[in-house]
């Protein structure tokens, strides 16, 4: 073997030895420096990529010798190959490296010196013969047992991955969604990464794909390329495409013709993978499942238009006058027709904005039907909205998920074998309902309950797929109240103004004065804006109003981008209001650093730890060995991420505004800037300000604001419902 090229070698060379300590270790692209210990060099620094490596681990490198001025004779390696080590001080330092989980340095000396170089034989083969161990019993041998073949398959899947260009970090999501067949199902489709993988795109698994052989025409590629932009588009909101748009998108992603597309389009259709639905003006192609989601909403809605209310008479004029007398208020004509006519209908939906009385006109009508011994069932698409409604009506308020007793195995486990139970059931914040969730509530809707929507349509649409509340009150087939006069208002209170100013295409009042809650700070550059922004929130918003500027204040803004973006205005306000400190334990995975006492939200469902996208919560405590971290969300819900985990997390001090959807905040501050002009909307601007309960400011540029509030074109989204709707058979109800 050749080794140092000064000692007559070649400029390619090779060393060998094992791993005595990790300078650094990035995850994201396996850049290591590390101390390696060699029978010829003794120890020597080692430069290059490895998608995983272990204290104790042996290493062959391939590269080439060079002298740095700062740090001496290094070797810069091409290729590292790490194998299990060989020596029983290789194998005691791998163990006591805490990878393994039940084995620390106690146990690794003590193992080491029972078995020897047998040890990783024992563990894998003979595991029972570990309890000979002084201290290890049935339990921590199970642990160690277990912990060992999940990192050997974890670390398979790493050099796997390793070897075709990902980022190592995504290891340990890929095992925990495929399990120890991750590898294998890899290699048999590659494109499963897209669109199973969260922050894995299309290109990366098309990369993969190439390297494993698959040909740039083949059928397989191009049904994935296909299936793939109808994917991305449901993440922006859509249920279906055009199909001159879908074929042009997959024309430029695959780089192929537009008869190779029709092709695969074809075969995807005959395959029942995707229908294509035809309209007077466009043909629509829907992925199965979104088509299906549809159709779903769509039948269960006509059952109900089918049938008459079985609700007790209630007699109009009596039951408003007892309500008014009970509360000492009046209800406006409007809010009167609204009880009303929700008390007599199958089906029927209430939209309005704040401080329109939606809260005082649900509460009237619970209270006349629990008067008639209607029994309610209330619910919401977030746990934020959930409390909110069951503290403004008194009474138990769960999340669609929770209400229809979600499992993580077998998902709903109220549908229609399993009804719920109830008989008069209302959403509410249903413009954040997408299509597949209100699916599934409308199947376990029982076939005599009644079903009340309650919602403001001119907010944002949900996250997911679909415009449910604003494609069923466009169908124009149901009973809708659409609630227009403002109530909750008072001189001192200008947010509820604001907000329908916005609403309505107008500037809201701008003169900020003392005692008002809404106020409008005008800077005219993005640096100027974020300092101003820091500013509020570590100092003038605290002081000035009694808030916490962690857990009261914050930041909205329309994009994840750009310095007024949420990645690099969560990097400022960390440092701002958490910095490090030397006591202060922290851990950096998928880009981000998260340090105890870190504001945090979740961005996706996850039902097995009852957390759920947009919860926000606090970083209550950080552990190394092992290593994770443990998240303290509303009503102290604690939740422990491993490390491969995180990527379900994000820093929390800036959020974007569909993000906010369903929750109040004391207090809310936006950036409104012209490098946001994609996303200046109105309804975008009005939800935001419609977040805030004490207090709202904007920070930013004039015509930024003035753009926003004069774009009423908010994004069109592609779906099939209202059409769908106009086309039911609206014969008498039975």
């Amino acid at each position: 073997m050749s080794l140092d090229p000064s000692n007559g070698g070649p400029e390619a060379s090779e060393i060998e030895g094992s791993v005595h300590s990790i300078v650094f270790h990035n995850e994201e692209n396996g850049y290591t420096i590390m101390q390696v210990k060699t029978a010829t060099n003794g120890n020597t620094t080692v430069l290059g990529s490895l998608p995983a490596v272990t204290e104790g681990e042996q290493i062959k490198a391939k590269g080439a010798w060079k002298d740095d001025r700062q740090f001496g004779r290094q070797f810069k390696a091409s290729h590292i190959l790490a194998v299990a080590p060989n020596s029983t001080d290789g194998i005691r330092r791998f163990l006591a490296s805490g990878l393994i989980d039940g084995i620390g340095k106690a146990y690794a000396k003590r193992i080491v010196e029972k078995f020897g170089t047998e040890t990783f034989r024992i563990i894998e083969e003979e595991s029972k013969k570990l309890e000979e161990v002084n201290g290890i019993g049935q339990a921590r041998r199970i642990r160690i047992k277990d912990s060992w073949k999940r990192q050997k398959t974890v670390r398979d899947i790493m050099i796997f991955l390793h070897e075709h260009g990902l980022s190592t970090a995504r290891a340990l999501r890929l095992f925990k969604t495929y399990g120890e067949e991750a590898t294998n199902v890899l290699r048999a489709d590659p494109y499963r990464l897209a669109r199973e993988i969260p922050g894995v795109g299309f290109k990366t698994a098309d990369q993969i794909a190439r390297q494993m052989g698959q040909a740039d025409d083949s059928p397989q590629r191009i049904s994935a390329g296909l299936l793939y932009v109808l994917e991305q588009a449901a993440r922006q909101g859509h249920c279906a495409l055009p199909r001159a748009k879908l074929i042009d998108e997959a024309v430029t992603i695959l780089e192929t013709t537009t008869e190779t597309v029709n092709q695969a389009l074809a075969e995807l259709v005959l395959g029942s993978h995707l229908i294509i639905e035809d309209s007077d003006d466009q043909s629509l192609v829907f992925t199965t499942v979104l088509h299906q989601a549809e159709t779903e909403v769509t039948a269960h809605l006509q059952a109900l238009l089918k049938k008459r209310s079985t609700l007790p008479d209630v007699n109009p004029e009596q039951a408003i006058t007892w309500f008014e007398r009970h509360h000492q208020l009046k209800l406006s004509d409007e809010q009167a027709r609204t009880v009303i006519q929700s008390c007599q209908h199958r089906f029927s939906i209430i939209t309005g904005g704040p401080g329109v009385g939606k809260t005082t006109i649900l509460n009237a009508i619970l209270e006349i039907l629990a008067a008639k011994g209607v029994l309610p069932v209330l619910c919401a698409p977030t746990g934020r909205a959930a409390k909110r409604l069951q503290e403004s009506t008194g009474r138990e308020a769960l999340t669609i998920h929770r209400a229809l007793e979600y499992q993580q195995e077998v998902g709903f486990t109220r549908n229609r074998q399993k009804k719920l139970s109830g008989d008069f059931f209302v959403v509410d914040e249903t413009s954040m309902v997408d299509i597949e969730l209100m699916a599934s509530l409308l199947d376990a809707i029982p076939d005599d309950g009644h079903l009340l929507l309650v919602g403001d349509v001119d907010q944002l649409p949900s996250v997911g797929p679909g415009s449910v509340l604003q494609d069923m009150i466009e169908s124009g087939v149901f009973p809708v109240a659409r609630l227009t006069r403002i109530f909750r208002q008072s001189e001192s209170s200008r947010i509820v103004e604001a907000a329908h100013d916005v609403n309505e295409g107008k500037i809201p009042p701008l003169k900020n004065t003392s005692g008002v809650d809404f106020f409008f700070i005008e800077r005219n550059d993005p640096n100027a804006i974020r300092e101003t922004l820091q500013h509020l929130i570590k100092e003038r918003i605290p002081h000035g109003f009694d808030l916490n500027a962690r857990d009261d204040i914050q930041v909205l803004t329309p994009m994840n981008r750009q310095s007024l973006g949420t990645t690099e205005l969560n990097t400022l306000l960390q440092e701002t209001l958490n910095p490090p400190a030397e006591l202060k334990f922290e851990i950096e995975r998928f880009g981000s650093i998260f340090r105890i006492g870190d504001k945090v939200i979740q961005t996706r469902n996850n039902y097995e730890k009852e957390v759920f996208n947009g919860d926000i919560g606090h970083i209550a405590d950080i552990t190394t060995e092992p290593a994770h971290i443990e998240v303290s969300f509303e009503g102290n819900h604690r939740v422990s991420y491993e490390p491969g985990e995180l990527d379900e997390l994000q820093l929390a001090y800036a959020i974007t505004i569909h993000k906010s959807q369903g929750s109040e905040f004391p207090a809310v501050v936006i950036p409104v800037a012209g490098q946001q002009f994609m996303l200046l909307q109105k309804n975008l601007l009005y939800t935001g300000i419609t977040r805030g309960r004490k207090l709202v400011i904007l920070v930013g540029e004039r015509r930024a604001l003035d753009m926003a509030v004069r774009n009423k074109k908010s994004s069109r989204r592609f779906t099939g419902l209202s059409d769908k709707l106009r086309q039911l058979d609206l014969d008498q109800p039975n």
